[in-house]
């Protein structure tokens, strides 16, 4: 078996795969009901609590591969990404935000993929933080716990321009450290 072809990798794989089933249940939700909101935000945590899972088991059992880093910000992107524009059809999360962040997640990941030949560049601990504040504050818009608490959309909304700052901030950092590299 190839040393690409691993645990971790295939979890990241999963992941990628729950996108559409993600996207699918929240602008499908079946069973209608009371719970009916909580199943795309259950395949979301799901999903996303997978990062931890397959960077941990990489690390632990040394199957870091060039794959996984590839992989698993495209992951990350992609179920984040959903999120954000599937909220922002719904008004619910500013599409300025949205398209800020968007367009700094697929610059930094088709720069990764343009110097992919000269070397494969991980997530920075920055970026690793970012994506961690990016997968709560789409966690929160997207359940309907601001029903029962009016006052966590004003959090939601905070945290949400916190992130694009910080979102921007990491991607400016992520090119000078590469340039800084290069030099």
């Amino acid at each position: 078996m190839s040393k690409s072809l691993n645990l971790p990798n295939l979890i990241t794989t999963a992941r990628i795969l729950l996108v559409p089933y993600f996207v699918w249940l929240y602008l499908n939700p079946v069973p209608e009901g009371l719970l009916a909101p909580w199943y795309p935000v259950a395949v979301f945590v799901l999903a996303i609590a997978t990062d931890g899972l397959d960077g941990a088991i990489a690390r632990r059992r040394g199957l870091v591969t060039n794959l996984g880093k590839i992989l698993d910000p495209i992951a990350d992107k992609a179920l984040i990404g959903a999120a954000l524009i599937l909220l922002s059809m719904e008004n619910r999360v500013a599409w300025v935000a949205t398209v800020l962040i968007l367009v700094r997640e697929i610059g930094i990941t088709v720069f990764r993929l343009l110097v992919i030949k000269r070397k494969v560049i991980g997530a920075s601990g920055g970026g690793k933080l970012k994506t961690v504040l990016q997968a709560i504050t789409a966690g929160l818009f997207l359940s309907p716990l601001d029903v029962l608490l009016p006052w966590l959309a004003t959090v939601e909304q905070l945290l949400l321009w916190v992130v694009v700052l910080i979102t921007v901030y990491t991607g400016a950092q992520y090119l000078v450290a590469v340039k800084r590299a290069d030099s």
